[in-house]
């Protein structure tokens, strides 16, 4: 069984949560998510929380409902609080800047990648070295991070790429001299 399964999820004094069948919508001060969820086992609201049980003890209820739990806390702390990303760029000549709703990446290619936000994603470029990665929905936000990381990992030797903030890249040393 889940231990994460059996908490419930408690919901704030601004977000609505209604479920149809298996359609869950979460809407609060910052928007509002939807998702159909697979699961066969019971979803109730009581009161001021949300409480996920499975429907039996087969298999594979057992094993959908802590992620069940997790998704509809993750809407839950999404459209109250919103989820943030935060990139580093690491690199000399390495730069990003906004154009409208374009994040144009300069990292060492022969050409500038321009790179266009989807809907509910807000970026914002505080200096040339850091972009910031904003939204409702945790999948999309880490998704859109993970792109634009992807553009130029950073690589051990130097040090140089775009990464997270908390990342910490091993570093490895050059070619020993032979003697």
């Amino acid at each position: 069984m889940s231990r994460i399964g059996k908490q419930p999820v408690m919901l704030p004094e601004k977000v609505k949560v209604e479920l149809k069948g298996r359609h869950v919508s979460v809407e609060g001060p910052k928007g509002r998510l939807e998702l159909d969820l697979n699961y066969s086992g019971k979803i109730a609201v009581e009161e001021n929380r949300v409480v996920v049980e499975p429907e039996g003890a087969d298999r594979n209820s057992r094993a959908s409902y802590g992620l069940v739990r997790t998704l509809i806390n993750n809407m839950v702390i999404g459209v109250s609080e919103g989820f943030v990303k935060t990139l580093k760029i690491v690199g000399v000549g390495y730069k990003a800047q906004m154009d409208g709703k374009k994040l144009v990446l300069n990292l060492g290619y022969s050409h500038p990648i321009e790179y266009a936000m989807p809907d509910g994603i807000t970026v914002e470029v505080p200096d040339p070295n850091t972009v910031v990665v904003g939204g409702i929905d945790k999948q999309l936000v880490g998704q859109c991070a993970s792109e634009i990381r992807g553009f130029r990992k950073p690589e051990p030797y130097k040090g140089k790429g775009v990464m997270y903030t908390d990342e910490h890249v091993r570093r490895k040393a050059g070619k020993a001299t032979v003697k």
